[in-house]
């Protein structure tokens, strides 16, 4: 049989039993379906925001794209992915019609050797109604794999995410080393519909060099965006994995 592979390479996924949802006391803690829409059109902050609670997984991760949300966001870039601390293997799938990434990340949500799904579908097509949006968020509630549905130039149709996130480009922190060059990133954040969680906004920060993975994202508060958080404290990521 003919290798379709761009690389040859075989990725033999592990076994790993089912295991019950955890509580969300954090960024990524219970494995389920979360939305992430970009702010603008071209915005590559939310792609950059799902790297960042990745980089804790050790398994392989599916991302899978449609034809359009190649020609908007573009393809993934493997040196960025080690920059966010992202080194597992990624099985990037492509594919034309958002019916196909659905189909994809379901059969991914199902496979628990799978550390996280991730799927880019542009627009707001037929196809994903809230009914695929409800299968998805079942499937990976059932295997323990967290599943990302990147929704750009989406107007926010009805889903059945846990989580639906809203992110925007921030210009980076200061290089401590070299002013001209680009610090750690940080994105806006706004949280607007979740279960378990109150809604609020934030300033997303990521550094891939803190001790600690639970300390490489933080959500720090806005001045303008009031008491979000008890304490106004950072909230960690404890990306599930």
């Amino acid at each position: 049989m003919e290798n379709d592979s761009l690389y040859g390479q075989v990725i033999r996924l592990p076994q790993r039993k089912l295991r019950k949802a955890r509580t969300p006391e954090a960024l990524g803690a219970r494995p389920t379906l979360t939305d992430v829409h970009p702010a603008k059109p071209g915005d590559l902050a939310g792609v950059g925001f799902v790297l960042s609670l990745l980089a804790r997984t050790t398994g392989p991760i599916l991302w899978v794209q449609d034809h359009a949300s190649r020609r908007e966001n573009g393809h993934l870039y493997t040196p960025g992915l080690k920059a966010l601390g992202v080194c597992q293997p990624v099985l990037h799938v492509t594919v034309n019609h958002p019916r196909d990434v659905l189909w994809a990340m379901e059969e991914g949500a199902s496979c628990g050797g799978l550390s996280a799904v991730i799927g880019e579908i542009h627009g707001a097509p037929g196809v994903l109604d809230f009914t695929a949006t409800k299968r998805l968020a079942m499937r990976a509630e059932t295997s323990g794999v967290s599943v990302y549905l990147i929704r750009s130039g989406d107007p926010g149709a009805l889903s059945a995410a846990r989580e639906r996130w809203r992110l925007g480009a921030l210009p980076s922190r200061p290089n401590a080393h070299d002013s001209q060059s680009p610090g750690k990133p940080q994105w806006q954040a706004e949280l607007f519909r979740a279960r378990g969680r109150p809604p609020g906004r934030w300033i997303a920060q990521y550094d891939p060099d803190a001790p600690r993975a639970t300390d490489r994202l933080r959500l720090v508060s806005r001045p303008d965006a009031g008491a979000v958080a008890a304490g106004a404290k950072p909230v960690p990521d404890r990306a599930g994995g």
